[in-house]
């Protein structure tokens, strides 16, 4: 039922659209908020002032998507989750969270795949930039022979560049940039750092002085 009404839910203009998933899914989205030509599929949804979801995006098996002010998700993403609930997969994990937060004025830009079968938190102020990144919370265990899972953190002013993965258990702190074509398979703790390399390693001191780093609202000219 919820997905026929969901379905439905693409006939009506914007303004209507946006009260009847409030009224029928209990989504709060706020009225400067939109979302486009997508399927947004959670139980949870949290759109707060600003924040928006571009066309031809997929969200589904997430417990929560939550996009803070003036954040956004862009065009042709790809985010899935591993429902809670009884399975034999993920049983012994009792804190798991599938879950995606962006924080304010950050982006996800467009054609990721971001796997939020655990936590996936985007700090303020970064850009998950380019196309065709991945975040892959979940993996075989081979030692186990069982799915496991762990959260991947991105810290504020982070700069991600394209085609990037990054595996569950990553963290990376605040202030730093990823370059193009890493793999980041491990919790990083040094701001103001240039990450890069497979695997991704430390390769530059970035300086603290740098625009983007002291950035008052998301969008870049």
């Amino acid at each position: 039922m919820k997905k026929i009404l969901m379905l439905l839910s693409f006939l009506l203009p914007w303004p209507l659209r946006r009260s009847f998933l409030e009224k029928q899914f209990g989504y709060q989205i706020h009225p400067s908020c939109r979302i486009g030509l997508s399927w947004i599929n959670p139980t949870r949804l949290i759109m707060e002032e600003g924040s928006r979801i571009d066309h031809l995006t997929l969200c589904k098996g997430l417990d929560l998507l939550h996009l803070k002010a003036h954040s956004m998700i862009g065009r042709g993403n790809w985010i899935t989750g591993f429902p809670l609930g009884p399975s034999r997969h993920f049983a012994d994990e009792t804190d798991r969270k599938p879950q995606l937060i962006v924080g304010e004025h950050s982006a996800i830009t467009h054609r990721h795949f971001i796997d939020c079968t655990n936590s996936v938190t985007i700090g303020k102020f970064s850009t998950f930039a380019g196309i065709q990144s991945q975040i892959m919370t979940h993996s075989l265990n081979i030692e186990r022979n069982r799915q496991t899972s762990l959260p991947v953190r991105i810290g504020d002013y982070c700069f991600i560049g394209t085609n990037c993965v990054l595996l569950g258990g990553s963290v990376l702190p605040d202030f730093c940039v990823v370059g193009a074509k890493s793999l980041v398979n491990k919790a990083f703790t040094e701001s103001y750092q240039l990450y890069g390399g497979v695997p991704a390693r430390p390769i530059e001191r970035l300086s603290p002085d740098h625009k983007y780093f002291q950035r008052t609202e998301g969008f870049v000219v």
